[in-house]
């Protein structure tokens, strides 16, 4: 589904380096920058291209310049910056709630000492385009909010107030953005994941049970890292953040809308609602960033089951 999600290679005046890229959504930005001729830059952990690979082909997969290290130290992502001759940076390596809950100095460590090297190497190499994942997390950390307070939430909210603070001292411009639940191949981690593996369990023909009801919002993980890829398509002269929240619905009428698109589906909802916002506008994201592609909700779900469906023929995932 990539050719929902418009990228000019002429927009970018060198490569765009991509932190997390082992991730889900780092996986659709390295595979938008393939497409439009960008070259791109991977950074994460471990060299590990599972998830790109479901993606891209292997010729093009082999076009990404892979590093590998931990983002929380200092030294690594400067260096990482330096050797790739990046001109833009797209961050997106992070611990998700349920890490960060079972290791709160390694989830602060990750997400909040990571942000501040990224900041401090844009900074060191002058770079003005970068752009960082928030989360709808955050608004739990707010004062007086009505939703739930993690530390994955404080830590992204910290880093919000971190690129605000880049900016007003150091003129280092950003956008972060605040994702709602995405979805799409290659989501397979984190407590919102299950939407994903309840498309994944209805192209293998299998039964599956998502452990969440009420309110939710489909945000496609191609549209979520095109708008990252608008983000940092032109320089920017401020420090914004806002909400991406795709499609809101709920966990019921999704289901009933895919049991209509894939008659065989079996899958059902149960437990309490989640603790996040999922009715959020995107409507001042793209007044602000402009058009950045978008799915419908059948589309999406179609496309991605029958995504899960070639994948699973071809061996490269499993519904076990």
């Amino acid at each position: 589904m990539l050719e929902h999600f418009p990228v000019n290679a002429a927009d970018f005046d060198g490569p765009v380096l991509v932190t997390g890229a082992g991730g889900c959504i780092g996986s659709w930005v390295l595979a938008l920058l393939v497409r439009a001729g960008v070259p791109a830059v991977a950074f994460d952990l471990q060299v590990d291209r599972r998830r790109p690979g479901l993606l891209l082909e292997a010729p093009d997969l082999a076009a990404v310049r892979w590093f590998s290290g931990d983002i929380a130290d200092t030294a690594a992502v400067a260096r990482v910056i330096q050797e790739s001759g990046a001109r833009a940076i797209v961050h997106l390596a992070a611990l998700q709630v349920p890490f960060c809950k079972a290791d709160p100095v390694a989830g602060a460590l990750v997400n909040v000492v990571g942000t501040v090297n990224v900041f401090e190497a844009a900074r060191a190499a002058g770079i003005q385009r970068v752009t960082y994942a928030s989360s709808i997390a955050a608004h739990g950390a707010q004062s007086a909010s009505p939703w739930a307070a993690t530390l994955y939430g404080a830590y992204k909210y910290c880093n919000e107030q971190t690129a605000r603070v880049y900016w007003k001292e150091s003129a280092i411009p950003s956008v972060g953005l605040r994702p709602g639940v995405v979805y799409g191949v290659g989501r397979d981690q984190g407590m919102t994941s299950k939407t994903t593996v309840a498309l994944l369990a209805t192209a293998a023909g299998r039964p599956y049970t998502i452990p969440f009801t009420g309110p939710v919002s489909w945000l496609h993980a191609g549209e979520v890292a095109s708008a990252f890829l608008r983000a940092v398509a032109t320089p920017r002269s401020d420090a914004a953040v806002f909400d991406i929240n795709g499609i809101a619905s709920t966990v019921e009428q999704s289901l009933e809308l895919l049991r209509t698109l894939e008659p065989g589906a079996q899958v059902r909802c149960e437990g309490a609602t989640l603790p996040f916002p999922m009715d959020l506008s995107d409507e001042p994201v793209r007044a602000y960033l402009g058009d950045y592609g978008s799915v419908p909700l059948d589309a999406g779900l179609q496309g991605t089951c029958a995504a899960f469906r070639s994948l699973l023929a071809r061996g490269l995932v499993s519904a076990e």
